[in-house]
């Protein structure tokens, strides 16, 4: 969704992804965080020096180190708390039932404040700190003070398995609403009549605190190089909060624009840099009329391809998940049936989940909580089918050969939570980062 001078002026979804749907954010939780902490510095209840330790001393190792003692609100926003690398599976490795005990157990080896090193622990302590001070859990704030007063019915959260929201990523929402967002934080925090988020901190939190580019082995887009806020990405134009698989809020504030993006795949940085080298050249030059009703048409076009085949309604098949691998969505050995329906195939895998599949265009079933959609058809012997677990960027691709009585479930992209399908079909998702 491409926002101008507050008015919606291109919007598009690829089928079978829509604008009602609710889509995982990934990291884009983040900055949705930030402005939680926000929402509680300014009710005083938090301050930008308020210590882990002294927040959260239930979670305190008794081995802390003086750096450790030292950590504040402001290096946990700024992701300047000095960890060499993301601390999130060393952290859970050392603490399985308490990520901040072990965030606080991973060693340090660069003062505090002096470096950036994007580190998702750092948020979800955060979102702990921001609960401890407010006494309601970072869903209840965000409904009560953001989302319901802005129309945004639709949040929906992954969580831990302690039942806390991650608060680093988990968060779901339609792209509309991350448009929105973008439009109350180039507003400073406005909201038609209302003033939802200060606008202090709106610009503190989309200011730069702290350079991005480090001497090690980082590897940045080139337009992640101008410094980063508190749970904010600056950019050359603007600011923007961003999640794996380009999901992005971006704004740009010369330009009175919000770009809003719920993606699946494709290269890292590669969205932002068509709108900075693409969208942004075009402002103020309005084009013809012509370009207008065939961008029109384009929007009105997109879609994934239906998988391509024969229905053979009378053919079923039934296989084993054969060949495992770190992309596979199902255990090896896992059955697979599939039975031919009147709209097209019932397709059973293991004990739990039961899809079903649309031949020539796709069929919606919710097996354990969360929907898929799903399309398949004969290619020869090879029933071939494409699951997409629609409120996230990922689809599955499986594989049944009929003659052989084997199969694979392969992820285009592998989610970052888990590999396992029956997780990312239950809800709420409770889980939490596989550690080696």
């Amino acid at each position: 969704m491409v926002v101008r001078h507050g008015h919606v002026v291109a919007e598009g979804w690829w089928a079978p992804y829509s604008p009602e749907r609710p889509h995982l954010l990934y990291s884009l939780t983040k900055s949705f965080t930030s402005i939680a902490v926000g929402l509680a510095v300014t009710d005083g209840l938090l301050s930008l020096q308020d210590r882990v330790v002294d927040v959260l001393p239930d979670h305190v190792p008794l081995d802390v180190s003086e750096q450790g003692r030292r950590i504040t609100v402001h290096h946990l926003l700024s992701m300047t708390v000095g960890h060499a690398t993301d601390s999130l599976q060393e952290a859970w490795r050392l603490e399985p039932g308490d990520l901040t005990k072990g965030f606080l157990r991973v060693p340090f080896t660069e003062t505090e404040g002096t470096r950036h090193v994007y580190d998702n622990a750092t948020t979800y302590v955060l979102a702990r700190m921001v609960e401890q001070a407010t006494g309601h859990s970072l869903p209840e704030l965000l409904d009560e003070r953001l989302f319901q007063p802005m129309g945004i019915e639709h949040a929906e959260w992954d969580r831990v398995a302690s039942g806390a929201a991650f608060g680093f990523h988990g968060l779901h929402l339609r792209t509309e609403a991350i448009a929105a967002f973008g439009e109350l934080l180039l507003r400073e925090g406005a909201w038609k009549d209302r003033q939802l988020i200060p606008g202090d901190w709106v610009r503190l939190a989309t200011s730069r605190h702290v350079e991005t580019r480090s001497a090690a082995v980082d590897v940045l887009d080139a337009d992640s190089d101008a410094g980063y806020g508190y749970q904010f990405w600056m950019s050359r134009d603007g600011y923007r909060g961003e999640g794996s698989f380009e999901q992005l809020c971006m704004v740009y504030l010369k330009h009175d624009l919000v770009v809003a993006v719920t993606a699946g795949d494709g290269p890292h940085g590669a969205l932002v840099s068509a709108v900075r080298d693409c969208l942004l050249p075009g402002m103020g030059n309005p084009g013809s009329t012509h370009d207008d009703d065939v961008l029109v048409e384009r929007l009105r076009g997109l879609s994934f391809a239906p998988v391509q085949g024969s229905s053979d309604p009378s053919r079923s098949a039934t296989a084993r998940i054969d060949a495992f691998s770190e992309t596979s969505a199902l255990p090896e050995a896992t059955a697979v049936n599939v039975e031919p329906t009147q709209r097209g195939w019932r397709l059973r895998l293991g004990p739990s989940i039961e899809v079903a599949v649309g031949h020539g265009g796709w069929q919606e079933s919710s097996p354990l909580g969360r929907p898929v959609l799903a399309t398949g058809a004969w290619q020869s012997d090879t029933f071939v089918a494409d699951l997409y677990v629609i409120r996230t960027p990922h689809r599955v691709r499986l594989l049944v050969d009929a003659a052989l009585g084997t199969a694979t479930a392969t992820w285009s992209t592998v989610p970052l939570t888990s590999p396992s399908l029956e997780v990312h079909l239950r809800s709420p998702l409770m889980t939490r980062p596989d550690v080696a």
